[in-house]
């Protein structure tokens, strides 16, 4: 039987009690997203564009590909999280078309930087809490990680999810 939301929640938020660990969390955890994206963005990605059109769909990249795929793992879940992560998700492919924009190597040197210090802050975060991170039981937890985030303030708006 599929977890829903809540019990995906709550198992994530046993690793993820203590203040400093949250907040850290809140910092890290978008970082990581974006920069994810960020490196799958400067993947070549001609074969993407259209058939013998010789344009490409505007943020078609592996980096859309995969915030896609993610968005479908969300919709299954909620549909409220889907349209809080479908709008993150927008503003995460705006702000790398811009970095683009000055070059694929600047968005690359940049992803990975980001990619490195945010993990570093997790990992600090994590032992801090004296937990294990979440992925470690199961990998689906790096797409609640953003979900959980997402779920507070899905509530602090009176949305919920």
């Amino acid at each position: 039987m599929a977890k829903s939301i809540q019990q995906w929640f709550d198992e994530y938020g046993e690793s993820h009690q203590n203040p400093t660990n949250k907040i850290i969390h809140w910092i890290c955890i978008p970082l990581i997203f974006w920069s994810i994206i960020g490196l799958l963005a400067c993947i070549p990605h001609d074969y993407l564009q259209i058939a013998n059109a010789g344009w490409a769909l505007p943020y078609m990249h592996w980096g859309s590909v995969v915030i896609a795929l993610g968005l479908l793992f969300y919709i299954r879940l909620s549909w409220q999280l889907f349209l809080g992560m479908a709008l993150f998700s927008t503003a995460v492919l705006l702000s790398i078309d811009a970095l683009m924009a000055l070059g694929t190597n600047v968005l690359l040197i940049t992803s990975m930087a980001v990619f490195v210090g945010a993990w570093i802050g997790q990992f600090i975060g994590h032992n801090i809490e004296g937990k294990k991170p979440s992925f470690f039981k199961d990998l689906q937890f790096l797409m609640i990680g953003p979900a959980w985030l997402m779920g507070f303030i899905l509530k602090r708006t009176g949305i919920g999810y």
